[in-house]
């Protein structure tokens, strides 16, 4: 249902309230079920959310890519061994998509040389 509701809200000219949700998902939802996600996706940081009178209007936090990175960030801190659960997620990938994260993960070395520290490296004072 979550994903039905961002899926909505993707499809709005701009923020929207639970009504609208509501209305574009088919009225088959309670309000008070719309409600329920949209306070759950806010808690998720999923979305945002802005005063419209008494009411709130809701806007995605993040296009479709963004959340879905958000969900796998989420995934792999509530994994106790990251190392086993990225090891496991390269390993998984296709040639084209691993060339495409080598890419990725050099150019933000290259913007920011600090984050292509090792931080197992413990030659580093701290």
């Amino acid at each position: 249902m979550e994903a039905q509701v961002l899926a909505a809200l993707h499809e709005a000219a701009g923020p929207a309230t639970a009504a609208w949700v509501q209305e574009r998902l088919g009225g088959d939802l309670a309000y008070t079920t719309v409600m329920t996600i949209l306070s759950r996706l806010h808690a998720k940081q999923a979305v945002t959310r802005e005063r419209s009178g008494r009411a709130y209007a809701w806007t995605p936090a993040a296009d479709e890519a963004g959340l879905a990175a958000l969900r796998m960030r989420r995934v792999l801190d509530g994994e106790a061994d990251r190392d086993a659960v990225l090891t496991s997620f390269v390993s998984a990938l296709s040639a084209q998509d691993e060339q495409l994260l080598r890419t990725l993960l050099d150019r933000a070395a290259a913007e920011d040389p600090a984050t292509a520290e090792d931080p197992s490296d413990e030659t580093r004072g701290g």
